[in-house]
Formats: structure tokens, sequence, C-alpha cells
């Protein structure tokens, strides 16, 4: 059975939050982590706070997308309070 996810990684000492898709997980947060990633290699280590998983990929992309508009993440963050306290 085929996946896609969407997940979110945060680094609290610098209070960065990014948002993103993959079909393989553990494979991705491993690259996030090695500073393969460009977007993220100046924020390690990330965490992995979120996922969602698809069984079909727009789905899970259509969920990303809406997840880094301004909309989206206030619902992510109200989603996640309790952790951001």
């Amino acid at each position: 059975m085929k996946f896609f996810y969407v997940y979110v990684l945060y680094n609290r000492s610098k209070n960065f939050i990014y948002i993103g898709y993959s079909e393989d997980l553990a494979r991705r947060l491993k690259e996030h982590n090695s500073g393969l990633s460009q977007s993220t290699k100046h924020y390690k280590p990330l965490e992995l706070i979120h996922y969602e998983a698809y069984r079909n990929m727009k789905d899970a992309k259509r969920r990303e997308m809406y997840l880094k508009t301004n909309r989206g993440r206030t619902t992510l963050m109200t989603m996640l309070k309790e952790y951001f306290l």
C-alpha cells in the first residue's frame, strides 16, 4: 500500500517551520537533517512534529499547498496549539 505524506518540520531554537511533501517520509527527514535540502540546511536539526498520509498524490499536494498559505498556517497553528505553548 503506497502513501503520500505531507509533513511539518520544526526547529525550536530558530522558530522555523517547514511544510513539505514526500513519498518516503523517513528518507526525506534524513535528507533535511543531513543538509541535503537547500531550503532547510541552515535550520538543522529539524524535528518532525506533524504528518498526514494520503492514498492519492493530488490530495497530498493540495493539502501541502493549502498549509503553505496564510490561512493554512493559521489552521496548522490551531491544530498544534498545545505543542507551541
